[in-house]
């Protein structure tokens, strides 16, 4: 799959979220709970990822979860991989298709331009055409199999 990239500065980062989902950067002491439900959830190659997003000032991860059970539901990093790198990101299946993962895309993509960058690269998109509609995102021609070419999956 290609990278992509995005223009942050031109971006509209409104959303619309179900009263019930909230979005938030966790802290320190949740960062156990929340790379454990990835590692549960997503594997350990984003687990790691969610890892190193802690370790990042600002952290950066966003997690949505649901307001009463304060149940995660979803994810989204920058700066995990490589610096300017958007993802990964997940969304539990049955909460899939509510606006969560672009929610949470854009709280990233929002955080990304806050913190200095003009662009970001969604490295290794899945969802190629997602991405095109959701921001606007345009395929770098030979961009596969980018950084990810020599990772080590056992």
């Amino acid at each position: 799959m290609s990278d992509l990239i995005v223009k942050l500065y031109d971006l509209d980062f409104s959303y619309d979220l179900s009263e019930n989902i909230l979005i938030k950067r966790p802290i320190g002491p949740e960062k156990i709970h929340v790379v454990e439900w990835t590692l549960k959830n997503f594997g350990k190659l984003w687990a790691s990822e969610v890892d190193v997003a802690f370790s990042n000032n600002p952290i950066s991860v966003f997690i949505a979860y649901e307001k009463e059970s304060k149940d995660i539901v979803g994810f989204a990093c920058y700066d995990t991989t490589s610096r300017g790198f958007f993802g990964p990101t997940g969304v539990l299946k049955e909460y899939r298709k509510k606006g969560i993962g672009k929610a949470l895309l854009l709280r990233a993509l929002q955080d990304m331009l806050n913190v200095g960058y003009a662009y970001a690269i969604i490295g290794d998109a899945g969802p190629v055409e997602y991405y095109k509609k959701a921001v606007g995102a345009i395929e770098i021609p030979d961009s596969s199999p980018g950084v990810y070419k020599d990772l080590l999956d056992k």
